[in-house]
């Protein structure tokens, strides 16, 4: 008999496709993936995933499996949050979308609604800040934090959590990289990163359009996701808006981040579709409004 548990960690290594990923998401080991998976393949006599140094895939029967599966535990999970909130209480899984370190922001956030919904189980999923809300519109988490503003009429925006400073990440050998701090209007002489799908209002917040004065900022190349605009940052092809947690999180040796004096604290929230709220939302929204008075802010 598979336990629940074990079918958690399959359908998370389908999307995964990575052991580590897998393990980080569900807050276990490594070897703990690969025992479940491979109990798993004992039990159902054929492998589920092709492994390689590199890669990980799904066979056909792990396609297969994953289809059969997918739906029967969206059900179960239903179920139980539709028989908890029946009882008067909060319950099911919540799937939280995140940016590197900023779960950590809001862990005040995260331990107030863990003490009030014990009953919720949590699952963390990572997003880009190249195309920040595609999960969320995919349906893949159902709230993502991100920065603001966000100006979409089919995601509904929470309060506040945190705010950030915002930097310039520039490579070490550029211009710009022995400064202490720079204002707005460097960005004019700079070629700044594209992502895949941000909104613009949202770009702005990092990489404005145009300078105060009016110069056009210039866009550069097209990264995909968040390590690939550090190497090609390192490699002095552009620069980017950043967070100011970066600098204390990625303190690459070959990246520099800069203070922008003139530039608007980043806010962030968590967003989710307005069709697809839910008890547990609201009561994950509730929690940061009460949490507000000890919201850390990075400035």
């Amino acid at each position: 008999m598979i336990e629940l548990r074990d079918i958690e960690i399959f359908l998370a290594l389908a999307e995964e496709l990575h052991f580590g990923r897998t393990a980080e998401r569900l807050h276990i080991t490594p070897g703990r993936v690969s025992q479940s998976i491979a109990r798993q393949e004992r039990r159902i006599g054929g492998a589920l995933f092709e492994r390689t140094t590199r890669t990980v895939r799904l066979t056909a029967l792990g396609q297969q499996l994953h289809q059969q599966l997918s739906a029967g535990y969206q059900q179960i999970m239903a179920g139980i949050d539709a028989a908890t909130t029946a009882t008067g209480g909060v319950g099911g899984t919540l799937t939280i979308g995140a940016m590197g370190a900023q779960p950590w922001k809001v862990s005040h956030i995260i331990d107030l609604f863990k003490a009030r919904h014990p009953a919720v189980r949590l699952r963390y999923r990572e997003i880009h800040p190249t195309a920040p809300l595609q999960k969320v519109r995919a349906g893949e988490v159902d709230v993502a934090l991100v920065w603001l503003p966000v100006r979409e009429p089919d995601l509904t925006v929470g309060p506040v959590t945190h705010t950030s400073q915002v930097m310039l990440m520039v490579g070490a050998q550029h211009p710009l990289a022995d400064r202490e701090s720079i204002c707005l209007e460097d960005m004019g002489d700079c070629v700044v990163l594209a992502g895949t799908d941000v909104p613009t209002a949202m770009e702005e917040t990092f990489n404005p359009l145009r300078t105060p004065s009016g110069r056009p900022v210039r866009r550069g190349p097209t990264v995909s996701d968040w390590h690939e605009e550090m190497s090609v940052v390192a490699a002095g092809e552009a620069v980017t808006g950043v967070a100011g947690d970066a600098a204390r999180f990625y303190p690459w040796p070959n990246i520099v981040y800069l203070p922008i004096r003139d530039a608007p604290s980043c806010r962030w929230a968590f967003v989710w579709r307005t069709v697809s709220e839910t008890a547990v939302i609201r009561a994950l929204a509730q929690a940061a409004t009460d949490a507000a008075p000890t919201v850390e802010r990075d400035l």
